[in-house]
């Protein structure tokens, strides 16, 4: 099997496909993709799946993407599985969903792996990311636009830099690998979507938190927290949020359609790129507007969590991951 090591440019070999209830349909001469994600149309991945699907249409090569935000035609983790059979075509995806899966994509949800943005866009043309690409190609499934987005945390009891700022506080994180990290520095962790962080911060339930730069701002953490730990020059929160394709919709496009398709997922990846950084730095104009204090990670701190990540989310990953010491030692080869 060929890999797509830059995203949808290698020629592949073509499958017949099985047109199934969700899968490519003819609609007044065009070809019809489904595309499923979880978020609402304000969202930034919305709207990274909505200029693939304008800029397919606009390059009147007889395809159109047909998107249903907000989880309305699968649930966030039921995605996966028709994907993979053709039928759905497409998704926007946090890929650590799937790391029951593909073990290996557990790597693109790893407290300290990536350091920001432009770090983040060295991993998408590494070797590593061939290798992502090589495992999600053998699960029946395809890479049409890239990206990352970042976070931090914020707390109600003082600042976090230090893995020793945690210790003691009653903490949401986001994802298994930095609870198993936040638990190792001495945190107790309290489990819950982001949706429920503010009113547990408003209780006294939670001290702390762990997520991404604009659920912070839309579920108004600001109001409950006294410092914020922001994606900055380093951060320690970064989470791969590709566009992906069923690897049997994909093959069953004619070359027109498949170049008018990565030329789309150029520009969606621009975007993403660019709006991913700005609502970084939105959040910190949020917080500071609101009078909380702004503490950035040094290099320092940085190096303190990822010798923590070290000896407690990266042990468990490669002690659960067929290769996993091999696919760690490839993302962290990436500068």
């Amino acid at each position: 099997m060929k890999i797509f090591k830059k995203t949808l440019t290698a020629s592949v070999a073509a499958i017949s496909m099985s047109v199934a209830a969700f899968g490519m349909s003819a609609s007044a001469g065009a070809e019809t993709l489904k595309l499923s994600h979880q978020w609402s149309t304000s969202d930034i991945r919305h709207k990274v799946a909505q200029i693939v699907a304008d800029e397919v249409k606009a390059a009147n090569v007889d395809l159109e993407i047909q998107i249903f935000p907000s989880g309305s035609l699968f649930k966030a983790k039921e995605q996966w599985t028709p994907m993979t059979r053709g039928q759905l075509d497409m998704i926007v995806y946090p890929l650590a969903y799937a790391g029951g899966r593909v073990p290996a994509t557990n790597l693109t949800l790893m407290p300290a792996l990536v350091k920001n943005h432009d770090h983040a866009n060295r991993i998408n043309e590494s070797p590593f990311m061939d290798k992502i690409e090589e495992l999600l190609n053998e699960d029946g499934v395809v890479t049409v636009a890239k990206g990352w987005l970042a976070g931090g945390f914020a707390s109600t009891k003082g600042c976090i830099r230090k893995p020793e700022d945690v210790k003691g506080l009653q903490i949401r994180a986001a994802g298994k690998s930095f609870e198993q990290m936040l638990e190792g520095a001495g945190a107790s962790i309290a489990a819950m979507p982001s949706s429920e962080i503010y009113p547990a911060m408003q209780t006294g339930v939670l001290d702390a938190t762990n997520t991404s730069s604009s659920s912070f701002v839309s579920y108004r953490i600001y109001e409950q927290v006294s410092c914020y730990t922001p994606a900055a020059g380093n951060a320690l929160w970064f989470m791969y949020q590709p566009v992906l394709m069923s690897k049997k919709s994909y093959d069953n496009l004619n070359d027109a359609q498949k170049e008018a398709l990565a030329a789309a997922a150029k520009k969606a990846e621009e975007y993403y790129t660019t709006e991913g950084r700005k609502q970084d730095s939105d959040s910190i104009a949020v917080f500071k507007e609101n009078g909380v204090e702004i503490a950035e990670l040094t290099d320092e701190d940085f190096a303190a969590w990822q010798a923590l990540a070290k000896e407690t989310s990266y042990k468990k990953f490669v002690e659960e991951t067929p290769n996993g010491q091999e696919l760690l030692d490839m993302a962290l080869a990436v500068e």
